[in-house]
């Protein structure tokens, strides 16, 4: 029982996402017992969130950064690059830019220092993109 030109029209406007969710929303019958509003903001959100995952994915590709993939989650704390978590967690907050203070970090040769650097322009990027 899917409402074919409405999904179309939802496509023809380049809204795929909430073409998608709609067309789940008919197919679910859980969803009958939500109200019009409840089932339209979902399908808002739906449409919102792949939005932002889109641009914060064509960002990354188009910084032509080395290391694309930097993630605070992919940091590997072996005893030998000395590397202190808490410290790296807090830094991964991006506070520090947001009161305007500078941070040196200092480092051997493969301690992870660009690794850092991009991981911060990454997290900043998706902070970014969430204000908007």
């Amino acid at each position: 029982m899917v409402n074919e030109p409405t999904v179309t029209k939802f496509n023809e406007l380049k809204l795929n996402a909430m073409a998608e969710s709609y067309r789940n929303q008919l197919l679910d019958p859980a969803f009958r017992d939500l109200s019009f509003e409840e089932r339209f903001g979902l399908i808002i959100d739906t449409e919102w969130s792949r939005r932002q995952n889109n641009k914060l994915t064509r960002l990354i590709r188009k910084s032509e950064f080395s290391l694309n993939d930097a993630c605070i989650e992919n940091i590997e704390y072996h005893a030998d690059r000395k590397l202190d978590k808490p410290q790296v967690t807090r830094l991964s907050t991006c506070n520090y830019i947001q009161e305007k203070h500078n941070i040196i970090i200092l480092g051997a040769s493969g301690a992870g220092k660009t690794y850092r650097h991009m991981e911060t322009i990454r997290v900043k990027n998706h902070s970014r993109s969430k204000k908007l």
